[in-house]
């Protein structure tokens, strides 16, 4: 691999204990007419969170396919929506491990501005085979996966 392809596959955003944090901006093309972000917008940035986590956990979506003839799909996804994100406001999203299963994760993710919620989604991932089924999530990923499983003292997954 190349120096350039090396630094375009470095992860994005960082670790705050098990909580993945992603910065994200919000630009002109993520909000409505009235300046808030369109609401099908957070999933976006929820799933580049998602994406950016899974590599700084050593999980890389394509070298996944190739490599094991697998990947993660949303199974459910559970948004609630608590205050708007505006042009131009730089919000976190994020992301923590909730479990793993044999075929199967669940995450949250919150959306934040200056600390504050303004949308919390829960994530189940389905492991699938390139033929789209549900299959076992191989072992040693697995394995991998459990090491960043946070569990709130509260019982609820939230920070």
């Amino acid at each position: 691999m190349t120096a350039p392809e090396n630094r375009m596959r470095q992860p994005v955003g960082g670790f705050r204990g098990l909580v993945h944090v992603l910065p994200v901006r919000i630009y002109y093309e993520d909000t409505d007419a009235g300046g808030i972000v369109y609401f099908s917008n957070y999933l976006k940035f929820a799933e580049r969170a998602r994406t950016e986590m899974m590599r700084h956990m050593g999980v890389v979506h394509p070298e996944m396919i190739k490599d094991h003839g697998r990947a993660f799909a949303v199974r459910r996804c559970e948004a609630d929506y608590l205050r708007p994100a505006r042009l131009d406001d730089l919000v976190e999203v994020h992301s923590h491990l909730l479990g793993v299963r044999a075929a199967s994760l669940a995450l949250a993710q919150d959306v934040r501005l200056a600390g504050d919620a303004l949308v919390r989604t829960r994530f189940t991932l389905a492991c699938m085979s390139n033929e789209g089924r549900a299959v076992r999530i191989p072992e040693a990923l697995r394995a991998a996966l459990e090491a960043f499983v946070l569990v709130a003292e509260s019982g609820n997954g939230t920070e």
